[in-house]
């Protein structure tokens, strides 16, 4: 029989479905923000906040949840923002005002909590390499949303109108309220009261620099993912000619390799140190794009080989990013919280501004090696913070 209020540990699939919601809130919308736009009478650059904006206020959210959690443990923070997700959803869904439907949004954002706090609940329940491995499969089912999220989303909109995406939104928040509420316990170490008194603040954890090394690893790494989304477009369309319908394939192909990566990463977790499975994803990713790069300089421009060498990207991040955010939240265990936040936020901040300079380079100039390059770039800094992490923990 289910208990009324949880007192162990989640089950992973309750873990699983608050990371995957986490990221699929994002692009569930994507189809219809022209129809809302139509219908709420508004500028679509206006309406275009409900991303933008959204993507913003995470980065907030993610900074802030964690230390929170460290204060006063994972489920209240859990059943607020799940709370507020869900009410936020169904205002959104009977806005009459872009300012409503914008305020609606914007308050949706609570539920990256989910994704901040699965990873720190992991990190309270496990040790050693088990934490990277179940965050792996965390890692895979949240490849999975996003590709699932337009398609959805376009197919309620079709047939019941863009209201009805916030219903779903509203639908999925109150469900995984109950959830937490009957399967989640507290797994915050400490709750005997003089948990506040013994913490740590989070200057602790910033002041180590092993903690930044792990987080700008896992940061540049999924930089390198932000600059492939802004630039491979243009360049698809531009350079290949890929007609639209296609378009999607060869995008999504970097999603695939995270898929495979992530999985790769499970296994080997098991038999190597989280250190070694990290440095082997960074080397993947930076050995496949200086590939792509080599065959581009020798003349040979095809879709498929461009396009193979950023599978790579895929691959490594997948087999990097389990181990990476483990790390993170090892070097601090009582502010695993804090940890998961800060390099969550920190990573949000860096994709706005690589995705954000991609765009503005690669409309200029759609070349395809400027792309490799710039992913190189990014994944080459992961592969040095990485490396920076194995020394310090030698050292330690």
């Amino acid at each position: 029989m289910i208990p009324f209020r949880a007192s162990t540990p989640p089950h992973l699939v309750t873990l699983i479905l608050l990371a995957a919601t986490s990221t699929m809130t994002l692009n569930l919308i994507v189809p219809s923000l022209t129809n809302i736009a139509a219908d709420l009478q508004a500028d679509y650059a206006v309406i275009s906040l409900a991303l933008g904006g959204y993507l913003a206020t995470t980065a907030l959210v993610e900074f802030s949840v964690g230390p929170l959690s460290d204060r006063i443990g994972r489920r209240p923070v859990l059943l607020v923002a799940l709370t507020v997700f869900t009410l936020a959803s169904l205002a959104g869904a009977v806005a009459q005002s872009v300012e409503t439907f914008l305020a609606a949004r914007m308050l949706q954002a609570g539920v990256i909590s989910g994704y901040v706090l699965s990873l720190a609940i992991v990190r309270d329940t496990h040790d050693g390499s088990e934490v990277a491995r179940l965050l792996g499969k965390i890692a895979m089912a949240m490849a999975i949303a996003p590709m699932l999220g337009p398609m959805v989303g376009s197919l309620l909109d079709a047939a019941l109108g863009w209201r009805a995406i916030f219903v779903l939104y509203g639908a999925i928040g109150a469900a995984l309220l109950c959830l937490v509420w009957m399967d989640l316990g507290e797994t915050l170490p400490g709750d005997d009261g003089s948990r506040d008194a013994a913490l740590p603040g989070p200057g602790a954890l910033i002041r180590q620099p092993l903690f930044w090394c792990y987080a700008l690893c896992t940061t540049f790494s999924t930089g390198a993912f932000y600059i492939f989304l802004a630039g491979a477009p243009p360049i698809a369309a531009r350079v290949f000619e890929i007609p639209t319908a296609g378009l999607g394939i060869f995008v999504g192909s970097i999603t695939a390799g995270f898929m495979t990566g992530s999985f790769l990463g499970g296994r080997l977790s098991c038999r190597w140190a989280t250190t070694r499975v990290m440095l082997v994803g960074r080397l993947v990713a930076c050995v496949g794009l200086l590939a792509g790069m080599a065959v581009l300089s020798s003349g040979v421009v095809l879709p498929l080989l461009y396009f193979g060498s950023t599978i790579f990207v895929g691959i490594g991040n997948g087999l990097t990013m389990p181990s990476s955010n483990a790390g993170a939240m090892s070097v601090l265990p009582r502010l695993a919280g804090t940890a998961a936040g800060f390099t969550g936020g920190m990573t949000l901040a860096v994709g706005a501004v690589l995705t954000t300079g991609t765009g503005a380079l690669i409309a200029d100039r759609p070349e395809p090696m400027l792309l490799l390059a710039l992913m190189f770039a990014a994944s080459f800094a992961g592969l040095l913070a990485a490396l920076g992490a194995i020394r310090l923990e030698r050292r330690r």
